[in-house]
């Protein structure tokens, strides 16, 4: 068990942790959860000795070997294969001593502790591994130095994750990683044989992994049992708890008050009133619960445009003169909601950028609204804001020409108010740059939002705000996100890029999911080949249907025109003889009753198989 009591940790003036105390089960999966900036990898680095509390204690068992995601990626001529090898500390040194040691007892001892621990066995291991992570068989046999700082860092979680800790610490292990390797991550760690301490902000990989979750806020933490989902439905009931017992302390607070300010001054009952204003200042204040403004997302929404924003028609995108993605057909109307899914390194960042105009078709047609303004979010414009200028600056600068109250209410969408506004960008956390960033892209209020993995830097409540936001915008979304809570509450087309083109991916997220987790051989690419074959078979389905229905309405129509004409004929040889046909003006007046009844029946008959036929059309349209 591991053990935290009273931690306190002071940085730069300001307590971060604050008697933090809780005890861990014995091989838990915990998720450490907290706002942006509550103290969340300040207490994994005291959990991992990188960091000494100013006060408190901290206990594990003896001898626990922990393992900790370092933020430096690694780097050099090695390739990721050997890299991942390396990190079997023990392993290495025996198969080195192996190599130099000429005592055949010493070497028998050696043999038996590399059986004991599968040392044989460990390349195929740290291939698994790394396979699992995005590396192919050619990416493992290349130097680390040609890949970029992301699939570095994937390297260094491999490394971890072959390494096997009795404590494992992550610090949001999936901010470097694609959807399929997230869910790929998810399965080790349901079978991870030990403890797990790790800071997600992603629900669904949460309540896929951890069995507690420990909160931080406010510098103390609180140890839920359950996944994320069980853990708000317990906050919300200790909030509401809050909230009541706030309101009867509120409530007695008033009472004493006035039985003090009633009494003090009689003799009579002084007394009493000393020993209440003495309860009173006994009172601790419940504290109370405040709206916080970094969960302020609000997207101008933008003038209506018709339809399509963009389409792309057998179209080639790439850099220099190497295509990345061809043969792409798309259409892209002011109203859509579009996840892009895929490996990461298969061109979803590339296709983004063609639909942001940052990149021109190699080859094909890209026809784009004139008048059709984008807003792209990217991680690299999070990263390269100016520190030492304010929001304000940022804002005014992009803004030329417009009112400091404009450029105000377009920073105060964003939760930058007030002194927010002029704190300089190296003071934001994360989270607060993110929102700066998205603040600057929507000035203009753009038709198209393309956001490539918004939510890296942003903590649960975050983004459930920014989800909320984009499901009032008005206009186009591209997403490009690992965050399926995201994908599913904002995306309502799924195109997958895959195979050096992007299709329509027939199917939900869930249907993707379990291609993914497939597998027996089954890849994404096949799913879609199959999905698109079944598509094509119900297409096929409904064009002979609908012909058949069609031809059925064209009947009904046919013959409700020669009935009503009919009865209209009767209708005129009852009214006016002369005007009737030679066979009508033989009938008696009873007759032709009885024939006009005879008539309206068939015309029923002949509406109610008219409309049943269009209804049935319409429904296959739909």
């Amino acid at each position: 068990m591991l053990n935290l009591t009273d931690i306190t940790v002071r940085l730069g003036g300001r307590t971060i942790l604050d008697g933090a105390t809780a005890a861990l089960p014995p091989r838990g999966r915990i998720g450490l959860i907290g706002r942006n900036g509550a103290g969340k990898s300040t207490l994994v680095k005291v959990v991992a000795g990188q960091l000494s509390p100013d006060g408190g204690d901290l206990r594990m068992p003896r001898g626990m070997r922990m393992g900790y995601l370092a933020q430096e990626a690694p780097a050099g001529a090695a390739t990721p294969h050997e890299t991942v090898l390396a990190a079997d500390l023990e392993r290495a040194r025996l198969l080195e001593e192996s190599e130099r040691s000429l005592d055949p007892d010493r070497l028998s001892e050696i043999h038996e502790r590399l059986n004991a621990i599968d040392a044989h066995a460990a390349p195929a291991r740290a291939a698994r591994i790394l396979d699992g992570l995005g590396f192919d068989e050619a990416a493992q046999r290349r130097p680390l130095d040609s890949f970029s700082g992301g699939w570095r860092m994937r390297v260094a979680l491999a490394s971890l994750l072959f390494s096997r800790p009795d404590l494992l610490l992550l610090d949001e292990p999936s901010n470097h990683l694609d959807l399929e390797a997230v869910l790929w991550l998810e399965d080790f760690l349901r079978a991870y044989p030990a403890t797990i301490l790790l800071v997600s902000h992603e629900r669904d990989f949460l309540n896929n992994v951890v069995d507690h979750i420990l909160h931080l806020e406010r510098g103390r933490l609180t140890l839920y049992p359950g996944g994320y989902d069980a853990f708000e439905r317990q906050r919300a009931e200790r909030q509401a708890q809050l909230v009541s017992a706030r309101a009867r302390q509120q409530a007695e607070r008033e009472k004493l008050q006035d039985y003090i300010a009633r009494n003090s001054a009689r003799a009579s009952t002084a007394k009493q009133a000393q020993s209440r204003a003495k309860a009173l200042a006994r009172m601790q204040p419940i504290a109370e619960l405040v709206d916080d403004p970094s969960l302020s997302f609000d997207f101008p929404s933008p003038k209506e445009l018709r339809p399509p924003l963009i389409t792309l028609d057998m179209a080639s995108v790439g850099y220099g003169d190497r295509p990345v993605l061809a043969k792409l057909n798309l259409r892209l109307d002011p109203d859509d909601r579009i996840a892009l899914l895929g490996r990461n390194g298969n061109g979803k960042t590339t296709l983004a950028r063609l639909l942001a105009a940052q990149l021109a078709p190699m080859d094909g047609a890209m026809n784009a609204s004139g008048k059709m303004r984008v807003g792209y979010f990217t991680q690299y414009q999070v990263e390269e804001l100016d520190r030492e200028e304010t929001p304000l600056l940022h804002m005014t600068r992009l803004m030329a020409g417009a009112s400091q109250s404009a450029v105000r209410a377009q920073l105060g969408r964003f939760g930058f108010s007030g002194e927010k506004a002029t704190t300089l960008v190296g003071r934001l956390s994360g989270g607060e740059r993110a929102r700066l960033a998205l603040a600057l892209i929507t000035r203009d209020a753009p038709h198209l939002l393309i956001l490539d993995e918004p939510t890296n830097h942003l903590d649960v409540d975050a983004r459930e705000a920014l989800i909320q936001a984009l499901n009032a915008y008005d206009g186009a979304v591209v997403i490009v996100s690992h965050d399926r809570h995201m994908l599913e509450t904002t995306a309502d087309r799924l195109v997958l890029v895959d195979g050096g083109t992007a299709r329509e991916f027939d199917g939900s997220l869930d249907d993707y999911i379990k291609v993914v987790l497939a597998g027996d051989g089954a890849t994404a690419k096949d799913e879609v080949k199959a999905s698109r074959k079944d598509a094509r078979r119900a297409a096929a389905a409904s064009r002979e249907q609908g012909l058949a229905l069609r031809r059925r309405a064209g009947q009904a129509e046919v013959e409700l025109a020669r009935l009503t004409e009919q009865r209209n004929a009767v209708d005129r040889a009852m009214f006016d003889p002369t005007s009737a046909a030679p066979f009508l003006a033989k009938l008696t007046m009873s007759e032709l009753l009885k024939r006009r009844a005879e008539l309206e029946s068939r015309i029923a008959t002949a509406e109610a198989a008219w409309l049943e036929a269009s209804e049935a059309l319409e429904r296959i349209a739909a």
